[in-house]
């Protein structure tokens, strides 16, 4: 039976799609700061390495998918948190269970946001997250003292993190693939909501979606579903848009 396993499992867009494979009869292995099956703080190298571990003791004989779910928001405390979970945990994990995934034909998901390219990709924190110093980006990210910066940044450098990989992780039989999810009915987005900066912003942009407002993590899960499965197994590089328009309203000229 192939096995997933999936970090930020235990809620929102990670819990549906953990219920949706489970319901499927796969095996999947949840990762979480709290819950799930293996408690990990994702922030460091320790939580990290323990997950890692983790995964590596329960599916030896290869694994099928990873999906590093794991995600704080732009109104996370403290600040420098952000791309620590947001960028280097995922990517540190998904180089860390290469094997694994190799074994297995499997592929990587990726969970950026819709609102990543709202920042250059030639922007001094992004480039210091794809440089791989964690220490240095973290200090950028509290020197700026920018919460949305921290995550749209975080979030941009993933996925391009991800497209500079495919071509090395394809000769190893592995998929690399992004899902960018638009507003979503999750815990993280309420937290936004409550904020007295950002709150506002985020409600005015809920009633700009051309879809009409915010989806819900089961329709997150169904893309990412897809892009796990066989049905998608030529799909490499992808970033898919799950964001009711968004984009497309804000980025006509691009594809």
């Amino acid at each position: 039976m192939s096995k997933f396993a999936i970090t930020g499992g235990a809620r929102g867009i990670g819990l549906a799609l953990r219920d949706l494979l489970i319901s499927e009869g796969y095996d999947v292995l949840t990762i979480d700061l709290s819950e799930g099956d293996v408690s990990a703080d994702l922030s460091n190298i320790d939580g990290r390495k323990k997950a890692v571990d983790a995964i590596k003791k329960w599916a030896p004989k290869g694994l099928k998918g990873y999906i590093p779910c794991a995600g704080l928001p732009p109104v996370a405390k403290p600040i420098e948190k952000i791309p620590s979970v947001n960028f280097f945990s995922a990517v540190e994990t998904i180089e860390c269970l290469r094997d694994l995934l190799s074994m297995d034909a499997g592929s990587a998901l990726l969970v950026t946001s819709n609102s990543a390219p709202m920042l250059s990709h030639d922007d001094p924190f992004v480039l210091g997250c794809l440089a791989g110093d964690e220490a240095k980006a973290v200090a950028q990210i509290r020197s700026i003292a920018d919460g949305h910066i921290a995550y749209v940044g975080s979030k941009r450098a993933l996925a391009m993190w991800m497209r500079q990989n495919v071509v090395t992780y394809a000769k190893l039989g592995i998929r690399l693939n992004a899902i960018a999810p638009g507003i979503t009915q999750t815990g993280l987005t309420k937290q936004v909501y409550n904020d007295p900066k950002l709150g506002q912003a985020m409600r005015d942009f809920e009633k700009s979606v051309p879809a009409g407002g915010a989806t819900t993590p089961d329709k997150i899960a169904s893309v990412m579903h897809f892009l796990l499965g066989e049905s998608a197994q030529f799909i490499y590089g992808a970033v898919f848009f799950v964001d009711g328009g968004s984009d497309a309203m804000l980025r006509p000229e691009h594809f």
